[in-house]
């Protein structure tokens, strides 16, 4: 489990495309991840098109990284049908993990763009993707090749654990 103590936040990304066998093993690590009563809310919009990373790369305050990516994927959550639709938004979270440290392990790397809870910018997200009325926008991870990297700073610190015996 390298990658958790190797990953960091890539928001500068080389022009090259990922390959597609790449990220078929992307989704496959998001499909793979835990969920609340094993629901699975999740669904993802791969986007590779430019146009519409640009318009990706407006859709919150957060996003510019999207529009140098050469592909991003919209992590969505079905509003209808779930056994516990509370927790659709962890899930899905933990999806996202799960593609972040899968773009890590590739030689890819990712950024995780700030969505959700906020309603305009899931909207526009939403448009964007043109995403069914059925599904709630989530999150955008943009990713590709690093066209940089730097170590992962080490943030653990002792002093906010605390130990229940």
């Amino acid at each position: 489990m390298d990658t958790i103590f190797t990953r960091i936040s890539v928001r500068h990304f080389e022009p090259k495309p990922v390959e597609e066998e790449k990220i078929d093993k992307v989704l496959r690590a998001a499909f793979a991840a835990p969920s609340a009563k094993n629901q699975q809310p999740w669904e993802f919009f791969v986007v590779t098109n430019r146009d519409v990373l640009q318009e990706l790369g407006n859709a919150t305050p957060y996003a510019g990284p999207v529009r140098n990516a050469t592909a991003a994927i919209v992590v969505a959550y079905r509003k209808e049908g779930l056994n516990v639709p509370e927790f659709a938004q962890i899930d899905c979270a933990i999806a996202t993990e799960n593609i972040l440290l899968e773009l890590e392990a590739l030689g890819l790397g990712g950024v995780m763009i700030g969505t959700a809870p906020h309603k305009p910018q899931m909207a526009a997200v939403a448009k964007a993707v043109n995403m069914p009325d059925h599904l709630e926008a989530f999150t955008v991870v943009a990713f590709g090749y690093p066209a940089k990297r730097r170590p992962q700073e080490d943030r653990y610190d002792a002093e906010r654990i605390h130990y229940v015996k």
